[in-house]
């Protein structure tokens, strides 16, 4: 039987192909309609688990940290390596920013800028993690009278921050909460269940995502930003391709196992362009193929999908900062640089639930005090960027679980050195 990974490639393959022939065809035709809702629809089937994945996984493995020597010495190392990770790539973006200059050579038209509809800003982060109820669910009301919808969308940072506070309050209440938990656990098992149906259409879904990808994008859309996008695949390829082997390296794990295992989450993550929507894979990855155990890996996976982001929140903001500096013909001092580094390490959380690497480019750009309307002149390049940046970003979110466990004692090295893979993993 073909192994997953090599399914995962195939259907990279088979999208790649398939979105030349529709892009061939040109206009809305029905290859590329389909593409883009079976791509859809595999997307929003992931989706749909990530509430009740990320309540059940977060109050019983709170609950099972109980039994994990030091539980928060491990919440405390997985920040502490979150941090580690982001310094080190932001200096990797600033250093591919000042190498290639990318703002001197793009010839793209001023009239592209234009200030974005939504703004990063520290406040806006502190005031998101209030929750305004106990879904972590906000409504976004669109247009008006006869055409007026309201559309849910959940704050996942907000529901992790309850799940937790719940979990906790379980542990303190004791074996009251014992039936509450029970229920927790029993619904986790059934979720894992279902998701392992849906990973296995993992090769569908990539097919179509990658697909449709390539019909609406295509090579036009570099165009005179080419040496920007350049610029960014060199920053995401050392980081993934460095960065990341060297961590692996340091702490005694095998660079080309994690790889082999971490394959279906990088290449959902980079087909999908979506952390929230590949989270259920990276966390059935590092629990059942990478062996984290899962009181903490359903822990520490959702925390990095809402806050650990090195593509969006260090490589794209350091070069995209220099790109739009150079651009308006404005220099850059070395405290500006210092700000770069403090808002990819410290402010990655202020995405969580938004918009991502925009949001975190707004952000950069107002503590720099530079033209938000920069961030206009790359939108046309966003989306390819977008796939690289989340498959470093995910990436990022199945390594630091499995380095942490593995500094504290606690990985199933055994699990780790097999050939199980996440979709082998039923159960």
């Amino acid at each position: 039987m073909t192994s997953f990974g090599a399914q995962i490639i195939y259907g990279l393959i088979a999208g790649l192909i398939l979105g030349l022939v529709a892009r061939s065809i040109g206009g809305e035709n029905w290859l590329a309609t389909t593409l883009t809702a079976i791509g859809s629809a595999y997307v929003g089937l992931l989706k749909v688990l990530i509430p009740p994945l990320v309540v059940t996984a977060v109050v019983t493995s709170i609950a099972n940290l109980r039994q994990v020597t030091d539980a928060a010495r491990l919440a405390w190392q997985t920040l502490l390596w979150f941090a580690i990770t982001a310094f080190v790539t932001v200096f990797v973006g600033i250093g591919i920013g000042l190498l290639m200059h990318p703002g001197r050579s793009a010839s793209i038209d001023v009239a592209a800028a234009a200030a974005p509809g939504s703004i990063g800003s520290w406040s806006a982060f502190i005031q998101s993690l209030v929750p305004s109820n106990i879904l972590g669910l906000d409504l976004w009301v669109r247009g008006s009278g006869d055409n007026l919808s309201v559309n849910p969308d959940f704050n996942v940072l907000q529901l992790l921050l309850i799940s937790i506070a719940f979990g906790i309050a379980a542990v303190k209440v004791g074996k009251d909460a014992e039936p509450v938990l029970g229920v927790a656990r029993s619904l986790l098992t059934i979720i894992q269940k279902v998701l392992w149906w849906i990973i296995r259409l993992a090769p569908i879904g990539t097919a179509a995502l990658i697909g449709k990808a390539v019909a609406v994008y295509g090579w036009e859309t570099l165009g005179s930003l080419g040496s920007f996008v350049l610029a960014i695949y060199i920053g995401l390829a050392l980081v993934i391709g460095v960065v990341y082997p060297l961590v692996l390296k340091f702490n005694g794990l095998s660079i080309a196992q994690f790889y082999r295992k971490a394959w279906p989450v990088t290449s959902l993550g980079f087909a999908s362009r979506s952390s929230m929507g590949t989270m259920p894979v990276t966390e059935r990855t590092v629990v059942g193929a990478l062996g984290v155990p899962r009181a903490y890996g359903s822990f520490a996976v959702p925390l990095g999908a809402t806050t650990k982001m090195d593509g969006c929140a260090s490589i794209y903001p350091a070069i995209a900062a220099i790109f739009v500096a150079e651009f308006y013909g404005i220099n850059l001092g070395l405290t500006d640089y210092l700000l770069i580094v403090f808002v990819s390490v410290i402010g990655s959380a202020a995405t969580a639930g938004t918009t991502g690497a925009i949001v975190m480019l707004t952000l950069t750009l107002s503590t720099l005090g530079l033209p938000l309307e920069g961030v206009g002149l790359l939108l046309a390049v966003d989306p390819i960027l977008d796939m690289g940046r989340t498959a470093v970003n995910v990436t990022g979110q199945a390594l630091i679980p499995t380095i942490v466990a593995k500094r504290e004692g606690i990985l199933d090295e055994e699990l780790f050195a097999s050939d199980r893979t996440a979709a082998s993993a039923e159960g």
